[in-house]
C-alpha cells in the first residue's frame, strides 16, 4: 500500500494534536502492507512524538505483541477490510475517561483519509491507463484515415470528366478533413488544460480549443459542407430536404456555429420520422441578428420534454430506443451561448418563420452581431 506526501502530512497533523497530553507516551500509526507470503504486515508510517530511529513492523518486535495495561490498539478499518492500526502507549497506569474519544476520533479520520488517497491514487492510475490507450488509439486512427485520403484524392483525379461525382469525391474529402480535426482534438484531450468548463454548465462539455477557430470567419465556408452532407443523406433516404435560399453574411466563430448546426441537422434527420421533411432556413431577426433554423416535419416534442432535451444525457421519450448520448443538445446550446447566442426550440416550426411547417419542431439559432 502507497501512500502520498499529502496524507502522510495529515498524519502527522493528526498525531501531534495530542502534545497537550502528558499521560501519553507515544502514538505509531501502521499501514497493513502485503507480504511476499501474500499475508499482511502492520509497518509503521508516522508516529510522535518525533524520534530518529527506525520502527520496526509489528511482527518484528515480539514485545509489542504482548499484552498491556499502558497499550491499546485501535484499528483502522473500512468494513472488514484492516487498513492499518494506532497503537497508543500511555505514560501513566490509568487510562483517562477523556481520552479515548478522541484517540478514536483521530482513527476515524485516519481512516477517511487514507481511503480517499487509496482512492485517489486508483483513479490517477485509472486514467493514466485511458490516456495511454487513448494516444495509442489516436495514433491508430491516423493511418487509415490517411489511407483513405489518399484514394479519394486519386479517385477525383480519374473524375476529371466527371463533374457530378467529382464533387461527392470532393465533399468527401472535406469531411476527412473534418474527421482529422476531431482526431487531433482527441489526442489534445490528454492535455488538462484543454478541458475547458463552459459558463453556464457544471462541466467540461465546450469544445475544446482545437475545435475553435476563435477568428472572424465567413459562416458560409463552414456551413456549405454541411448543407452538402445533409442534402446527400436526404438524398439516400428518400427524404425532403429544404436547403436555405441564401446564407447571412456573417463573421464570427464559424467553426462554432458549424458544430451546433451538425448536431442540429443529424438530430433531425435521426428522431424524425421516415418521409418527414428536413431544412434549414436562414432569416434576420429585427434588430438584424442572424437567425438559422433546423426544421423537421415530424411529430412535436412533447410539451414537457421542450425544455429538458437541452439538458446534459437527457434524451426525449421518442428517442430512447434510438442510439445517442444525450449530449447534442446541451453542447448546441452551450456553445451558441458561449458565442453571445442563444438557441431554443419552437413547435410548429411556422413559429420561427411563417413560410416553414405548421406540424414538426424547429430549432431556433441566433446568432450575436458579426465580429
Amino acid at each position: 500500500m502507497q501512500v502520498s506526501p499529502r496524507f502522510l502530512t495529515l498524519l502527522q497533523l493528526q498525531l501531534e494534536q495530542f502534545a497537550d497530553r502528558s499521560d501519553l507516551r507515544s502514538l505509531v500509526v501502521y499501514l497493513a502492507m502485503p507480504r511476499e507470503d501474500g499475508k499482511l504486515a502492520l509497518m509503521p508510517a508516522g508516529h510522535w512524538p518525533p524520534q530518529r530511529r527506525v520502527l520496526p513492523a509489528v511482527d518484528e518486535d515480539q514485545s509489542l505483541l504482548l499484552p498491556s495495561e499502558q497499550r491499546r490498539w485501535l484499528p483502522l478499518r473500512h468494513q472488514s477490510t484492516l487498513l492499518g492500526a494506532l497503537r497508543v502507549e500511555l505514560a501513566g497506569s490509568a487510562w483517562p475517561a477523556n481520552l479515548h474519544p478522541r484517540l478514536q476520533a483521530a482513527a476515524q479520520a485516519l481512516t477517511e483519509a487514507l481511503l480517499l488517497d487509496l482512492e485517489h491514487q486508483r483513479l490517477s492510475e485509472q486514467l493514466e491507463l485511458q490516456q495511454q490507450q487513448l494516444r495509442l488509439l489516436v495514433h491508430q486512427m491516423r493511418n487509415p484515415l490517411a489511407a483513405l485520403r489518399t484514394f479519394a484524392q486519386l479517385l477525383k483525379r480519374r473524375l476529371e470528366g466527371d463533374p457530378e461525382n467529382r464533387a461527392l469525391v470532393e465533399n468527401m474529402l472535406v469531411e476527412g478533413q473534418q474527421l482529422h480535426r476531431y482526431i487531433e482534438a482527441i489526442d489534445g484531450l490528454t492535455d488538462p488544460a484543454a478541458l475547458q468548463a463552459g459558463p453556464e454548465s457544471a462541466g467540461p462539455l465546450l469544445l475544446p480549443p482545437s475545435l475553435r477557430s476563435g477568428e472572424a470567419l465567413p459562416l458560409r465556408e463552414r456551413v456549405e459542407p454541411l448543407l452538402q452532407r445533409a442534402a446527400a443523406t436526404a438524398s439516400l433516404r428518400g427524404r425532403p430536404w429544404q436547403a436555405p435560399a441564401s446564407l447571412p453574411d456573417w463573421h464570427g466563430d464559424s467553426a462554432v456555429v458549424a458544430e451546433i448546426l451538425a448536431n442540429l441537422l443529424e438530430n433531425a434527420f435521426r428522431y424524425s420520422p421516415e418521409g418527414s421533411s428536413v431544412g434549414l432556413h436562414s432569416a434576420l431577426a429585427p434588430d438584424g441578428r442572424p437567425r438559422l433554423t433546423v426544421w423537421d416535419g415530424g411529430l412535436a416534442i412533447a410539451d414537457q420534454e421542450r425544455e429538458s432535451i437541452f439538458g446534459r444525457g437527457v434524451r426525449g421519450e421518442r428517442g430512447q430506443e434510438l442510439p445517442g448520448t444525450g449530449l447534442g443538445l446541451a453542447l448546441a446550446r452551450d456553445l451558441a451561448r458561449s458565442l453571445g447566442g442563444e438557441l431554443r426550440l419552437l413547435c410548429p416550426p411556422s413559429r420561427a418563420a411563417s413560410d416553414l411547417p405548421d406540424a414538426g419542431n424547429a430549432f431556433l439559432l441566433e446568432l450575436p452581431p458579426s465580429a
